[in-house]
């Protein structure tokens, strides 16, 4: 019996056997995305940056909470319509009787023991139309005004934070690539001169002491290889952290680093960060806002007027008649000017407080003024220099790579030592590094000025 029961069992995992090995590397491999990757330019980096920028979306909940304020503002000054409901029972006077409507001869009723009253049951429904003038109401709603421009120009100056910090990210993700690839090249160079140490080393042509020279170069491109790749996937990441809000990797972008604007005049840059530029607009429209609120401050001082209109039913019966007939509808009006005397110098604290925003705000308009000065000369002599620089870097990397080609054939021949190439090639690769660098140097320099004068 025994017997049969394991005749049994190694049949049934025979069969099973190939079974599970059919079904279980499917299970277990992984489904590979065949999705193409993203393709981006830098308008299409910087548009998706915006949509996806925490500060740059808060900047702009700012600028939209500082223009309902300006709503709000605006609707203050404007008259209030209500229509309000009212109900008030009064204790009544005993043995006190008054008429239903006074000045009439019809039969009297209980009247009210509080004088303030007119009647035990008084129902109230009317509406009411209210206007108050004042200078503080005009002084707020011109602030609010100003400080919805500050809000604006602040909103811009985060766009153009956002343009800048997305050029440098993009185009130093281009430099990682290329600074990849040139180190590919490199490593690849190295490869190829170390096999060749090796066989003019079997055929007698060099010593020993080349190829070590050769294998040292070799590990160390293999070492830059690896800091180079490690270097693109975290100039990846920075971007995709910027430009997607599920972290997506799978994208390219374009590599139009060699397409870069001409640098336009200093006259014309000059002319259009002076008349653009957002944080003088900022300051300017904050000591504005500032200006208004010391006006406001002092208008505490001046006598304001209200004015009511009331339309509706203020009687003992909830009816649009009266028992006796009359009618219960009428209106009624009041005007109310309120004259301050005396709060023991809040008025002028707050006038003193205002004023020194307002000195604050002034100083710092001032400044705001002098760094756009300052910053318009350093950052054309900055993209001045980086254009200038480029084709230099350019030249060099390109006469870099023919130093080591007639370095190898001389080394060919016999006629140049190991450390001259090992030199050529550690120089052609520090000038593939300093021109992809001197790209990025130079088109952040020009979103510099683009920001600054708001052509980005």
């Amino acid at each position: 019996m025994k017997r049969l029961f394991s005749l049994l069992v190694l049949v049934v995992a025979a069969n099973c056997a190939p079974l599970a090995s059919q079904v279980l590397p499917q299970q277990a491999a992984p489904a590979a995305s065949t999705q193409a990757p993203l393709t981006l330019t830098l308008q299409d980096a910087l548009k998706r940056a915006r949509a996806n920028s925490v500060p740059f979306q808060a900047a702009l909940t700012d600028q939209g909470v500082a223009h309902e304020d300006k709503v709000q503002a605006r609707a203050g000054l404007l008259p209030k319509v209500n229509y309000q409901n009212e109900f008030i029972y009064s204790q009544p006077a005993e043995g006190l009787t008054e008429s239903v409507n006074p000045g009439t001869t019809a039969s009297g009723v209980q009247a009210p023991r509080f004088i303030a009253n007119n009647s035990v049951h008084e129902y109230l429904s009317e509406g009411v139309a209210e206007e108050s003038l004042g200078y503080a109401q005009v002084s707020d709603y011109r602030r609010a005004k100003a400080l919805e421009a500050v809000s604006r120009a602040k909103a811009e100056i985060a766009s153009r934070g956002l343009v800048l910090t997305v050029v440098q990210n993009y185009y130093g993700f281009i430099a990682a690539q290329r600074k990849y690839a040139g180190v590919q090249l490199a490593a690849t160079e190295a490869e190829n001169f170390l096999t060749l140490s090796r066989k003019l080393e079997n055929g007698g042509e060099v010593a020993h002491s080349d190829v070590i020279k050769a294998q040292i170069q070799y590990n160390d491109r293999q070492r830059d290889l690896r800091e180079a790749q490690l270097a693109m996937d975290k100039a990846r990441l920075d971007l995709a952290v910027l430009l997607f809000p599920d972290f997506n990797q799978n994208f390219t972008i374009v590599d139009d680093s060699e397409m870069a604007p001409p640098l336009q005049s200093f006259d014309e840059f000059a002319h259009l960060a002076q008349s653009k530029s957002p944080d003088v607009r900022a300051s300017s429209s904050a000591l504005e806002a500032a200006g208004y609120e010391l006006s406001s401050a002092r208008a505490a001082y001046l006598p304001s007027l209200t004015l009511d209109y009331f339309y509706g039913i203020d009687a003992p019966q909830f009816a649009v008649h009266a028992p006796d007939g009359t009618r219960n509808l009428g209106y009624a009006a009041s005007a109310t000017l309120n004259i301050p005397i005396w709060n023991w110098g809040a008025t002028h604290s707050k006038i003193v407080q205002a004023d020194l925003k307002r000195k604050q705000a002034q100083r710092e308009l001032s400044l705001a003024q002098r760094k756009l000065l300052a910053d318009m000369r350093t950052l054309y002599a900055e993209a001045a220099a980086a254009r200038d620089e480029l084709e230099m870097l350019k030249q060099s990397a390109d006469l870099a790579a023919e130093s080591l080609r007639l370095t190898n054939l001389r080394y060919r021949g016999g006629e140049a030592t190991v450390l001259e190439v090992v030199d050529a090639q550690n120089t052609l690769t520090q000038a593939r590094n300093a021109y992809s660098d001197g790209i990025v140097r130079y088109r952040t320099a020009l979103a510099n000025l683009q920001t600054l004068t708001g052509t980005m």
